[in-house]
């Protein structure tokens, strides 16, 4: 009798056994061959899995100075926004689980099949390709617009006298590259207006750094050919872009050409962190810089833009933390994750945490294309911006004029898009070509100083990053 009960509880023991190693094993396909089951995952989950690497110690992050001309900012205005609700779940019950990792293979079989039939009719990726001499560059006068374009990255108010970096174009592998068309040339006023031009009725965001200003002025002069344009009507006060009190500037700018009805603008995040003071009635206050909240101002608006923007990078040093006073925060409280507290792994989950929550809002707006733009590259030679780095070279395409990989020069940006609707704008390695077009050692002033090898020269590289961007509008 013992024994009979003996074989039926091993036999029990052995059935769960065996059913735990096939629901285990089953768990494990699926999500190595189910990209979609990642979704599951809070965007750290996702950050931590894919980028175990990142997550190393930087001995370095602390040293990673930048050139001073880029601004130090208390970034954000004050906003009071409730706790959103957690982006992703967790599996916690393993039927319920199995049931929807199954019916997610389903989908995911779906949705390559589509993917597959569409990228065979979208062979181009507009990061790999080369640089072409064009007569008809540059698409507007460095000297002439004066109306967007700062001083200060105008190379042609400068003591520089080599301009040959403006005379080529950016030419895609297997893709045709539309012929951008601005606002004010005699084609547009003569054609444009009869048929609808690919910015009408559009509200472009470039929320962002430095760069992404540089980015901004550059699609301003574009559109309108560096000409003075009486007509266009400052919208700031519509974004609540009205300068701060005690601040210099607004956070950013909007204008509204009435011709076309195309809004551009521009709003300040460096780190496309929300950030909110800690002690709002102290004026010393820290603020807490939240790497999982997107700003408050891309939250609040983007319902009414139809091309945002996105980039970030260069801020993400301790030099920058402390002189804003930014204390890095991810669940409401203070980061104490090793993992995290990094440089590195702080930005990286940043983009994880911003693209995955534009993912679930896209579906909302049909109208809305967002691009998170790859890093823009540094040439620093021979030390930094502050022990003697410089970047002299003034001849194009020194360093070759192709781009002939398919993956991107960003791997942290190509990651945290990957299986999402946000596309990448990837202009880190085409730009890597281009080290002659920096403002390097010129100013107006033509004063001995650091040398500037990480913003462009406008007219400049930025130009084509917004004509990349225009080809897929």
């Amino acid at each position: 009798m013992k024994g009979g009960q003996s074989s039926r509880l091993w036999g029990r023991q052995s059935s769960f056994t065996v059913a735990a190693l096939v629901f285990t094993t089953i768990f494990f396909w699926s999500w190595e061959n189910n990209p979609l089951v990642i979704s599951l995952l809070s965007a750290q989950e996702q950050f931590i899995m894919q980028n175990p690497d990142l997550l190393v110690d930087d001995p370095s992050d602390s040293s990673t100075l930048l050139n001073p001309k880029e601004e130090l900012r208390e970034e954000d205005s004050i906003s009071h926004l409730a706790e959103g609700k957690d982006v992703h779940e967790t599996v916690k019950h393993s039927d319920g689980a199995m049931d929807r990792i199954n019916m997610l293979s389903t989908e995911r079989e779906d949705e390559n099949r589509v993917s597959a039939s569409s990228s065979d009719r979208q062979a181009c990726n507009y990061a790999k390709g080369r640089w072409v001499a064009d007569s008809r560059r540059p698409l507007y006068s460095g000297s002439g617009c004066k109306q967007w374009l700062s001083d200060m990255w105008a190379c042609r108010l400068t003591q520089r006298t080599d301009f040959s970096y403006e005379g080529y174009r950016w030419q895609p592998t297997n893709c045709e590259m539309p012929e951008f068309q601005g606002f004010s040339t005699i084609h547009f006023k003569l054609l444009g207006l009869r048929s609808k031009c690919k910015m009408q009725d559009k509200t472009f965001a470039f929320i962002g750094d430095s760069l992404g200003r540089q980015q901004f002025q550059s699609l301003m002069c574009m559109v309108s050919g560096g000409e003075e344009m009486l007509e266009v009507e400052d919208i700031g006060e519509k974004y609540g872009l009205a300068i701060p009190e005690g601040a210099a500037r607004p956070d950013g700018w909007a204008y509204r050409f009435p011709d076309t009805n195309t809004t551009i603008l521009f709003y300040w995040s460096a780190s496309l962190c929300d950030t909110e003071p800690i002690n709002i009635t102290d004026p010393a206050t820290e603020f807490a810089m939240h790497l999982d909240r997107p700003p408050a101002f891309l939250r609040r608006f983007l319902p009414q833009f139809d091309v945002v923007v996105l980039n970030t990078g260069h801020h993400w040093n301790r030099v920058k933390l402390r002189a804003n006073r930014w204390v890095m925060y991810a669940k409401g409280k203070p980061v104490t994750d090793r993992r995290l507290i990094t440089m590195g792994g702080a930005k990286n989950y940043t983009l994880y945490s911003i693209v995955r929550w534009l993912d679930l809002q896209i579906p909302l707006y049909p109208q809305l294309k967002v691009f998170l733009r790859t890093i823009s590259p540094r040439h620093f030679a021979n030390g930094e911006w502050n022990t003697g780095g410089s970047c002299d070279n003034i001849s194009p395409l020194s360093k070759g004029s192709g781009v002939f990989k398919d993956e991107s020069s960003d791997p942290v940006a190509e990651g945290a898009v990957m299986g999402t609707k946000v596309k990448i704008l990837d202009i880190t390695a085409l730009s890597e070509l281009r080290d002659e077009a920096h403002i390097s050692r010129y100013s107006i002033k033509a004063s001995d100083g650091i040398n500037d090898c990480l913003h462009w020269c406008l007219p400049g590289i930025p130009d084509t990053w917004n004509e990349l961007i225009y080809a897929q509008i």
